[in-house]
């Protein structure tokens, strides 16, 4: 299943020329073909910061600073973060009193992080290994795209 929604990922994306539609239809679709969850989107690395950009959800955080919350833990550790259940990390930022598991993937380009992508779910333990794998390879490809169109 996720190797055929990778490959319509790429299609999606592959005549995409401006970085937040490519944002949003990113979450959009990724909103749209995974079930169990509550929030997906993105935060982008502004002024040593992470700034909501494109999302699919309820409102959320505007800012957040590094270190704080998972996905400032992320943009600091420059590493994927699974959350299998919010209540017990110290580190979590409520949003949405719903959302029981987390999921942080940063982009990163040039060895710099671009921004995260977020994606929260109502379920415990939503994030497996298979769909992270999933997850991570999108990442890959908009990471591929978002280089080629800062280049232009």
């Amino acid at each position: 299943m996720y190797k055929d929604l990778l490959l319509a990922y790429e299609g999606l994306i592959n005549n995409e020329n401006y970085e937040i539609s490519l944002l949003a239809n990113t979450s959009a679709f990724i909103y749209e073909h995974i079930n169990n969850l509550n929030w997906v989107g993105f935060y982008n690395h502004i002024d040593n910061k992470l700034i909501l950009g494109p999302f699919q959800g309820k409102v959320a955080c505007n800012v957040i600073e590094p270190g704080r919350g998972v996905c400032g833990s992320s943009l600091v550790e420059k590493k994927t973060i699974v959350v299998d259940d919010v209540a017990n990390h110290p580190n979590h930022i409520y949003c949405d009193f719903n959302s029981k598991s987390e999921l942080v993937i940063p982009i990163i380009i040039n060895d710099n992080v671009y921004g995260v992508l977020d994606l929260d779910s109502p379920v415990l333990s939503r994030f497996d290994n298979e769909l992270v794998s999933f997850l991570e390879d999108v990442v890959s490809l908009l990471t591929k795209k978002l280089n080629m169109i800062k280049k232009k």
